[in-house]
């Protein structure tokens, strides 16, 4: 496989660069990912090697009789491990998201349905909340506007763990949901929708912005956020000028953390902006985080009455509503994973049947 050995060589060049001379921080952490990228690769390329050698060996013993039967079974038992060598390769080959480690930051917000469905972004809050428990990641409030009746129009919220994001990144998009509401009195089931994006985590490493590319306003806040929290202007609004992106927060009394939420969520928007471009240029296929909130547009339904829920990207229903809605989603991110990794397989090998020119 030649390009095993393209990353062979790269795996050499990247170590001997880390040896020799001194590397700033952001290029020794570029490196040293690129690197523990490129591990498995050569450790299956040489794996791949040794059998092919061990297999030559069996071949050249075929001709003596007392050794036939046991060069034999050494070939064949060659021609298994390269095999499955081979079909390991082969996952690895697939493009892995170099943001899949990071955490996340997600953002629920209130589609169609009015009051009915900014309770169901309270209930899909608490469902990422309470999956988040369940992995033991730590979960942090970064804005929210709630709604009369304890929902929420508008959540922001950041869940910090270990490839958080290569595990929730599959829950974007428009969630619809179909119950009676708690406000309605004749019993009639009524649906809703409510949009969550999930936004890998940027780090200052990742996405730099200057201070003349930002207009800070403070102002004072109002609502939810306790006693003397509209007494000082602690509310701060980010405006990006290049993008024209808006982040507001107002949850802390102080100025300063409140900045502080306020600009990880806008690098963490700016991050997933660029990614969108990346793509574009790239010649992908744009997929949108969230649509409009219309109920015409579902990624994933929510049936109360027939204890359904139903995912188009898989094509098949689940039960148990109400213990998901509780944070266990495991099996339905696994199968989602599961074919988000055969279809980028079954991409990587057509692109290896058409002729290179």
């Amino acid at each position: 496989m030649a390009r095993l050995r393209d990353f062979e060589r790269r795996h050499s060049e990247i170590t001997e660069q880390l040896t020799t001379g001194a590397k700033d921080s952001a290029t020794l952490r570029r490196l040293g990912q690129e690197l523990a990228a490129l591990e498995p690769l050569v450790g299956a390329k040489r794996a791949l090697d040794e059998v092919r050698a061990n297999r030559e060996k069996a071949v050249a013993a075929l001709g003596d009789p007392e050794l036939r039967d046991l060069a034999l079974e050494d070939v064949r038992a060659a021609d298994e491990a390269e095999r499955q060598i081979a079909e390991r390769v082969r996952e690895l080959l697939v493009p892995q998201d170099p943001l899949d480690e990071k955490g996340v930051i997600v953002e629920i917000r209130a589609g169609e349905g009015g009051e009915e469905a900014a309770l169901f972004a309270r209930d899909l809050y608490r469902m990422y909340s309470r999956y988040a428990e369940r992995h033991r990641w730590k979960t942090e409030m970064l804005s929210q506007s709630p709604s009369d009746l304890g929902g929420f129009k508008e959540v922001v919220f950041r869940i910090a763990g270990k490839r958080a994001y290569s595990r929730l990144k599959f829950e974007s998009g428009v969630h619809r949901v179909q119950r009676v509401p708690a406000t309605e009195a004749q019993g009639r089931i009524h649906t809703s929708t409510a949009t969550v994006a999930v936004l890998p985590e940027a780090e200052e490493i990742d996405i730099r912005i200057p201070d003349e590319d930002l207009k800070i306003d403070v102002y004072r806040a109002s609502g939810h956020g306790g006693q003397g929290v509209n007494t000082t202007d602690s509310a701060v609004r980010i405006t990006h000028l290049p993008t024209g992106l808006v982040v507001t927060c107002q949850d802390e009394r102080s100025q300063l953390k409140n900045k502080a939420k306020a600009m990880a969520v806008l690098r963490a928007r700016l991050l997933a902006y660029e990614q969108e471009k990346r793509a574009e240029q790239e010649g992908a296929a744009r997929r949108a985080q969230i649509g409009r909130g219309e109920r015409a547009e579902k990624m994933r339904t929510y049936n109360f009455a027939q204890d359904r829920i139903t995912d188009r990207r898989l094509g098949y229903n689940v039960s148990g509503i109400e213990r998901r809605l509780d944070g266990d989603l495991d099996d339905l991110i696994d199968a989602l994973s599961t074919q988000d990794q055969a279809e980028k397989l079954a991409q990587l090998e057509e692109e290896e049947k058409e002729p290179s020119h």
